[in-house]
């Protein structure tokens, strides 16, 4: 990198590599969520899929990043990953129980058990290939001054993504009120393809690795290297930014996982409703995101934390369509700005010759924890005042409502804490970021 200046290759493999990884994600983030409800209609198995994938990514960036590290192969991993990653994908179509071409048994139980088992397999080859691989790629082609550019075009991939798949999903799967039955077959089969695709063309795309094998100690040793106490205590700033970006993700995690079923639920046309707040959050993303190290990180951030809460209580408050689609552009501005900013920071602070190693422990504070709590809080509070519903097996279930908004909101303020310790800090050190 001469400059801070960054070839076309690179950025291409930025967004290449970055954006068919938020297909895969959006769908097992979002649609792997909805595709269980329709199956099973039970958003009990949403929670605990949520719960167990982020566990099974934390692992595997674990022990994967560590490893990728040690061989000193990026590029391997990412492509390989990618492949099987799409066909991961292809066989969830496979576990419907409405269809005559499904492997499990017609029950919803069944299902909705192996739904969650495979989304852990497809989560493994993803966060080989994306959560450590890709993310340490980034980190070891990019430096402090081109971050907050590349962090704002990264953080806007999974809103793209998820348009994309938004304004696809009706074509391949087809409208529940016009069919009696979803036809999920093309929609995995597309979006599985598309996956395997881009993992072969990584293949030509990406450059040639800059990373080292790293093999000065042993891969077990390497693996829990970023909790010991000793380097914990030597790059403060990096774990107070893992904190910050911890408690912003569990509050994101109380409604993200139930977004989509929310507005599904409450009768609001899906591409009307989510194509605006997922284009305009997207544009205004990259407005800022790109003169965030002109502007300063800080005051960006400040500004997304502001617009999250804002956008989090017109959703609590109201529910208009019109209500919700202005208030899920504030919150999904809020949430991309903020990201952007949290994840340059953790960059700007990850040793340079040991992106690997800390990638598990990335996936500990921004992921696990969060995935592992969001969901079975927004859970809980949904309870308060509950809507009830019937699924499609006669079982009566609590539907996520509006108090998993105001909770989120709530929980938003709380990052200011950390990031007031982070900027005394680097006060401290002699190196603000206004």
């Amino acid at each position: 990198m001469e400059n801070g200046k960054l070839g076309i290759r690179k950025w291409l493999s930025f967004i290449v590599a970055g954006l068919i990884g938020q297909l895969a994600w959006a769908i097992e983030n979002n649609y792997l969520n909805f595709y269980v409800f329709d199956c099973t209609r039970d958003p009990n198995y949403i929670t605990y899929m949520t719960a167990f994938s982020a566990v099974a990514a934390t692992i595997t960036t674990l022990f994967m990043g560590a490893l990728s590290d040690r061989l000193g192969k990026r590029k391997l991993f990412i492509s390989s990953g990618y492949i099987i990653w799409g066909i991961s994908i292809i066989m969830f179509a496979f576990l419907d129980p409405r269809k005559s071409y499904n492997i499990v048994a017609h029950s919803a139980l069944m299902s909705g058990t192996m739904i969650v088992i495979m989304d852990c397999v497809m989560t493994f080859f993803g966060s080989t290939a994306n959560d450590a691989a890709f993310n340490a790629f980034v980190t070891d082609n990019t430096e402090p001054s081109n971050r907050g550019k590349v962090e704002s075009v990264l953080s806007i991939l999974p809103l793209i993504a998820m348009i994309a798949v938004v304004l696809l999903q009706g074509m391949l799967v087809g409208d529940r009120t016009k069919i009696p039955e979803l036809d999920w077959m093309p929609f995995f089969a597309v979006f599985g393809g598309i996956t395997t695709a881009s993992g072969i063309a990584l293949i030509f795309i990406l450059p040639k690795d800059i990373k080292a094998p790293n093999k000065e100690e042993p891969y077990l040793k390497n693996i829990i290297h970023g909790f010991r106490p000793n380097v914990i205590k030597s790059r403060p700033k990096l774990y107070i930014a893992l904190l910050a970006f911890m408690i912003f993700n569990i509050a994101i995690q109380i409604f993200m996982p139930y977004f989509m079923v929310y507005i599904n639920i409450n009768n609001y046309e899906l591409v009307s409703t989510a194509g605006p707040i997922l284009g305009i959050a997207c544009v205004l993303t990259v407005v800022f995101g790109f003169f965030m190290d002109k502007i300063g990180k800080y005051k960006i951030m400040f500004s997304a934390l502001l617009a999250s809460l804002i956008g989090g209580l017109l959703l609590f408050f109201f529910k208009e369509q019109a209500a919700v689609i202005v208030g899920g552009i504030v919150l999904m501005s809020g949430y991309l700005l903020a990201t952007a900013v949290l994840g340059a920071k953790i960059r700007d602070y990850t040793p340079e010759n040991e992106t690997g190693l800390f990638q598990g422990v990335r996936m500990v504070f921004v992921v696990m924890i969060p995935m592992v709590t969001g969901p079975f809080i927004g859970q809980g509070v949904s309870n308060i005042e509950p809507i009830y519903g019937y699924n499609d097996y006669d079982q009566l279930v609590v539907l996520p409502n509006k108090y998993i908004f105001l909770f989120a909101a709530i929980a938003i303020t709380l990052v200011i804490i950390p990031l007031i310790f982070l900027m005394k800090k680097e006060k401290e050190d002699g190196k603000v970021t206004a």
